[in-house]
C-alpha cells in the first residue's frame, strides 16, 4: 500500500464545512454565541454542570492551575507517562511537580505509588494530583478522590484522551471522564488527532460554580464586564481587569467545527472500539503485549508493547505505516532532568517507554488499511524472523 497510514487523523464532513461557513458569513467570528453553544453541548455530552472552551488543551491546564491558586509553594503529583503539558501547567505558575510511577498493566498513574509519595512527606506538603486518562483508559477517580480527601488535595483530571470514556464506581454507576463527580476540574483537547477535532482548542469541565466563574475571567485577561462584580461602573463601555489573566479564548469558527464534530462523537468512539477489537483478535499469539481495556475505554490510542519496538517502528515506516510513541517519560526530558529528575527514578514508566508503540487508530481508518497494518506486523514477527528492515526500494514492491 503506497498510501501513508498515520497513527491518528482528523475527519471532515460536509456538515463540518457548512457549520464553519455559516459562522464565517455571520457577524461573530470570536466571542460570539457559538462558543456558548459548544460549551453547553459538551457539558451535556460529558454530564457536568459547567464547561469553558479555551484556545487549546495546554491553556486549559494552565487555567486550571491558576484557578486553584497554584504558586511557588504548591507541590503537585502527576504521572511521567503523559504529554509534558500535564506537568508544565504547574511550572507555569511557579509550582513544583512530583512524579509517581505507573501501573505496568494499565499504564495509568499508580494510586499506591501516589499514596506512598504523599505519606513520605510532611502533612500538607502536597496540594493536588493530576491523574491522566492515558490512551483513553479511564482512571478510577473515586479511589483517587478518597485519597485526596484524606490529605486535603484537589484533583485535575487530564481527560484529553477520553471524551466519551468512563469507569464504573463502587456502586456500579457509570462515571464519565470529566463529569466532575470526583475531580475538581477536568480538561480536554480538540487537536486534530483527538476524538473531537477543532484544529486547536480545549475545554475545562467542572461542577464547581466558583471555579467556573474564575475560569471565565482568567480566560479573557482577567477582565469582567459584569456590573455585579465591578468595583466601579463608568458606563456601558466600562470593564475592569481584576486579576492577571490571559487571552486563552477560542474563536466561534473553531467552536462551530466542534459542535458539528460532537454530533458524531459517539459513532467515532464505537468505531474506535471496533478497530481495537480487530487488532486484539488478530494479534493473539504474537510476542507482543496488548492493551488492557473494557467498554469504558476511550481508545484515543491503541498501544502495544514489544521488546523489538525500534525494529518494528522502523520496518513499518518502510511500509508507509507511521506509528508513534506515547510518550517519552516527562522526567527524562532535559528540562526536568535539570530540576533533579533522572533515569532510573520510575522503573515501570521507563520500561514502558522502551517497549511502547501506538498503532494507527482513527474512525475513518478503512478495513483495507487496518488489514494491511495487521498483515505487516504479522509478517515482521512471524515470517521476517531476523526482524530486518527492508530498503525503501524493496518496500515498494
Amino acid at each position: 500500500m503506497n498510501k501513508a497510514i498515520p497513527y491518528g487523523k482528523q475527519s471532515l464532513s460536509q456538515e463540518d464545512i457548512d457549520a464553519v461557513v455559516k459562522v464565517l458569513k455571520s457577524d461573530y467570528w470570536t466571542q460570539g454565541p457559538v462558543i456558548n453553544e459548544f460549551e453547553n453541548a459538551f457539558a451535556t455530552y460529558i454530564g457536568c454542570k459547567y464547561a469553558v472552551a479555551v484556545a487549546n488543551g495546554t491553556a486549559a491546564l494552565h487555567l486550571c492551575a491558576l484557578a486553584l491558586d497554584v504558586n511557588e509553594n504548591t507541590n503537585v503529583i502527576t504521572t511521567p507517562i503523559t504529554f509534558a503539558a500535564s506537568a508544565n501547567c504547574i511550572k507555569y505558575c511557579g509550582g513544583n511537580i512530583y512524579f509517581a510511577d505507573i501501573d505496568p498493566a494499565t499504564f495509568l498513574l499508580d494510586i499506591n505509588k501516589v499514596k506512598e509519595l504523599i505519606e513520605s512527606k510532611p502533612k500538607g506538603f502536597f496540594k493536588g494530583i493530576i491523574p491522566v486518562d492515558f490512551a483513553g483508559h479511564a482512571v478510577d477517580l473515586e479511589a483517587f478522590k478518597k485519597l485526596a480527601d484524606e490529605h486535603g488535595l484537589w484533583i485535575i483530571e487530564d481527560a484529553c484522551h477520553a471524551p466519551g470514556g468512563y469507569f464504573k464506581d463502587s456502586k456500579g454507576k457509570q462515571q464519565n471522564c470529566g463529569n466532575g463527580t470526583f475531580a475538581d476540574l477536568a480538561i480536554f483537547s480538540f487537536h486534530p488527532v483527538k476524538h473531537i477535532a477543532c484544529g486547536e482548542g480545549g475545554m475545562i469541565t467542572t461542577n464547581d460554580e466558583t471555579l467556573y466563574k474564575k475560569l471565565l475571567q482568567l480566560r479573557t485577561h482577567g477582565i469582567t464586564k459584569d456590573p455585579a462584580l465591578m468595583k466601579e461602573n463608568h458606563g456601558g463601555w466600562y470593564m475592569e481587569m481584576q486579576t492577571l489573566g490571559y487571552n486563552y479564548r477560542i474563536p466561534d469558527v473553531l467552536c462551530a467545527l466542534g459542535v458539528s464534530q460532537l454530533g458524531r462523537a459517539a459513532a467515532g468512539l464505537q468505531r474506535r472500539h471496533e478497530i481495537a477489537n480487530i487488532y486484539t483478535a488478530a494479534f493473539a499469539g504474537l510476542p507482543i503485549t496488548l492493551p488492557v481495556y473494557d467498554k469504558g475505554h476511550g481508545f484515543h490510542l491503541y498501544i502495544i508493547k514489544t521488546e523489538k519496538r525500534k525494529e518494528l517502528y522502523d520496518y513499518l515506516r518502510t511500509q508507509h505505516i507511521f506509528c508513534q510513541v506515547h510518550y517519552i517519560p516527562v522526567h527524562l526530558h532535559p528540562y526536568y532532568q535539570q530540576l533533579g529528575h533522572k533515569k532510573g527514578d520510575y522503573s515501570f514508566s521507563e520500561s514502558y517507554y522502551e517497549q511502547c508503540l501506538s498503532l494507527p487508530m482513527f474512525p475513518t481508518m478503512t478495513a483495507e488499511e487496518q488489514e494491511f497494518v495487521i498483515d505487516r506486523i504479522k509478517y515482521f514477527f512471524v515470517e521476517n524472523k531476523d526482524n530486518t528492515v527492508q530498503t525503501k526500494a524493496e518496500a515498494r514492491v
